[in-house]
């Protein structure tokens, strides 16, 4: 992972400090490439929608717990899951296994 020299670039319209990176030459918020980036949901309803996934409850029955939209549910349970399997293969390389056992297929 590279850390750039990033530099305070005003603020967007509704208040959020922006940054520019003089490297590639972008600007963006601190929230950018997480799973808050562009999305509506309150923060404090954020981590509910990913656990109760993995605790098995169906995408409809989440939207009605978190009451929030269907479509916002599935974008943020793809989201959660396209960021986790980045971090797997970022991690997890050249490992040689004599045998693997599974749990709960």
């Amino acid at each position: 992972m590279v850390i750039r020299e990033l530099h305070k670039h005003g603020k967007t319209s509704k208040g959020t400090q922006r940054y520019y990176c003089p490297e590639c030459q972008q600007t963006f918020t601190e929230t950018f490439d997480t799973l808050h980036y562009r999305r509506k949901i309150e923060p404090e309803k954020m981590p509910m929608v990913p656990g109760l996934h993995v605790e098995g409850s169906s995408l409809r029955g989440i939207s009605r717990t978190a009451n929030q939209a269907y479509n916002t549910v599935v974008n943020l349970v793809r989201a959660a899951s396209e960021k986790g399997q980045m971090i797997h293969n970022g991690l997890v390389q050249n490992m040689e296994t004599s045998q693997i056992s599974g749990d709960e297929f």
